[in-house]
């Protein structure tokens, strides 16, 4: 979960996420977006793989490499990538990119190497603990969620989100 109204913009989560994942400069498997709502104030928008319930990523994949696991996660096998890019043009979120060192696609896997034993890189190193690691099942929240007509149904919510993009 994410509180947009305690991102602040440090790129922090940027960072800590190349770093942690030894991804390639130029690509990003987390980024934070900065918007100007009519009023003029700014707010900054956090994201990241949506992890969706339905994700079309998966189906689109010929080869299978991108699943979806029983945890919800959906990651992508490197050994069965063939670098075609189906998902990346799938993902309504743009949150695929074909990775230049490794010729295969990669997204965010919520630091899926750390867990359980640690939070993800990103939310670890939020310095407002804007990013939140929880089950939304166990938390009775208002939340809304980017792009929800996509029938993706993500599964990165988003608190003091109104929408604007």
């Amino acid at each position: 979960m994410i509180d947009v109204s305690k991102c602040y913009g440090c790129m922090a989560c940027v960072a800590a996420c190349a770093s942690e994942n030894n991804i390639p400069i130029g690509v990003f498997r987390t980024w934070v977006e900065r918007f100007v709502k009519r009023d003029g104030t700014v707010f900054f928008l956090p994201k990241i793989c949506n992890h969706c319930d339905n994700p079309t990523c998966v189906s689109a994949c010929p080869v299978k490499a991108t699943y979806k696991r029983e945890d919800g996660l959906i990651l992508i096998d490197d050994e069965k990538c063939i670098g075609c890019g189906a998902c990346i043009q799938a993902c309504p979120y743009g949150a695929r990119y074909l990775n230049p060192v490794k010729g295969v696609a990669d997204k965010c896997t919520f630091c899926v190497h750390r867990i359980p034993e640690k939070l993800p890189a990103c939310v670890e190193v939020c310095p407002t603990s804007a990013r939140l690691f929880l089950r939304m099942d166990e938390s009775n929240i208002h939340f809304s969620v980017i792009k929800p007509t996509t029938g993706n149904k993500p599964q990165v919510y988003y608190l003091n989100y109104e929408g604007v993009e």
